[in-house]
């Protein structure tokens, strides 16, 4: 008999939509480059711009904005360097302390290299960036701030931004404001315009299309530094020759996401909170970490004391439960995550959380299953760490 599975691992990333397959197979069929002259290259470059204009579409941003990657990677590393260095002499960099890696390794590759400034940005025990934080820390000398990173919404404890506020006190300065939106689309309502962000990355992968594709979305009028040279593909911001079958991919999964927000957000929500309280059920002193009810509608991050997170998450995964832990691993050794480490948790509740996250293939057998092997994984973790 085969045994039940959960995969509890969406914000890793999630199974790709019948569309995007669809849209994606349909191009590996065609030969040709965008960039070439000739028939089947124009073929090519169409489905790009079409996809181009989709993207735009859903997420309320012009077809000109959009710049194609290779992901949410190649997009923050493209938004922190490019800004910085089209902005000097101006040395300061405003980030977040809880940003992905993607986003906080350019900056301190930045700071090691490059001779910027880069100044973390505190947050709450929630993993919130407050208004008055940003103000002050711009005020300090406006002048010198070439940019500023805030993430939408936080891969690890689903923690939201007040993108539109923090994007405002920036604009009040004059300072453009990059945001890392890869968890937040299709999550949540994302508008480019309306989010008052100069720069934002997104990725497929997290929504259901292709592994390898994304995009920056850039305002009009900002040009950073190109990270790569060549052809002068995209603006000439990130040359390279574009991948027709995976931008189509991401096209279609991006229309289809955004269409379909409202409703997932809504099933969600429900299941998440389902999951959170037979999680507190099953086990009474798990801490729910991140802010209780703004957070992304499928993630549920916990600590538990008394078991470190990584030997958790494998005693799970042995019994057929996928999730996260809250910790980067480095040679071999857990380190504590450091959105907690940021968040005031000490390091134990820092190696000791695990994160589930739901998608749009996720249902209430997953739950089940989960709840199913956790009290007693939990209680040979605890005994593993006791021994």
């Amino acid at each position: 008999m085969t045994r039940p599975s959960a995969y509890l691992d969406h914000a890793a990333t999630t199974p790709m939509l019948p569309e995007a397959i669809e849209a994606m197979t349909a191009q590996l069929k065609r030969v040709g480059n965008a960039s070439s002259l000739h028939a089947a290259g124009r073929q090519v470059r169409r489905v790009v711009e079409e996809s181009r204009e989709t993207i735009a579409a859903a997420l309320g941003a012009r077809p000109s904005e959009v710049v194609f990657t290779s992901g949410g990677t190649e997009a923050d590393n493209l938004a922190i360097k490019g800004l910085y260095w089209a902005r000097r002499p101006r040395k300061r960099v405003l980030i977040s302390s809880v940003e992905h890696h993607a986003a906080l390794d350019p900056a301190h590759w930045l700071a090691e290299s490059q001779g910027a400034e880069v100044e973390l940005l505190e947050v709450d025990e929630h993993g919130r960036v407050h208004p008055e934080t940003l103000r002050a820390a711009i005020e300090r000398d406006p002048g010198d701030v070439a940019m500023i990173s805030v993430m939408w919404a936080n891969n690890e404890v689903g923690t939201v931004q007040p993108v539109h506020v923090l994007a405002a006190i920036a604009h009040d300065h004059g300072i453009p404001f990059h945001t890392d939106a890869v968890q937040a689309v299709g999550q949540l309502p994302v508008s480019f315009s309306g989010s008052g962000a100069d720069a934002l990355t997104l990725t497929g992968h997290k929504i259901g299309g292709p592994m390898g594709a994304g995009a920056l979305l850039l305002a009009r009028g900002l040009t950073p530094v190109s990270v790569q040279h060549g052809g002068g593909q995209e603006r000439d911001v990130r040359s390279g020759t574009l991948d027709a079958p995976a931008i189509a991919g991401l096209a279609a999964a991006v229309s289809t996401a955004v269409r379909e927000q409202e409703a997932l957000e809504r099933r969600l929500v429900a299941l998440r909170d389902e999951l959170i309280q037979r999680v507190r059920d099953a086990v009474p002193d798990v801490v729910l970490n991140g802010d209780p009810v703004d957070r992304l509608p499928g993630n549920a991050h916990f600590s538990f004391p008394g078991c470190e997170g990584d030997a958790l998450l494998m005693l799970l995964d042995a019994k057929g439960v996928e999730c996260s832990t809250g910790s980067a691993c480095s040679a071999g050794v857990a380190q504590p995550s450091h959105v907690l480490l940021a968040m005031g948790a000490d390091a134990a509740a820092a190696r000791g959380s695990l994160r589930f996250t739901l998608g749009h293939t996720s249902t209430r057998e997953d739950v089940d299953r989960l709840i199913e092997v956790l009290p007693a994984a939990v209680e040979r973790a605890r005994r593993a760490g006791l021994g």
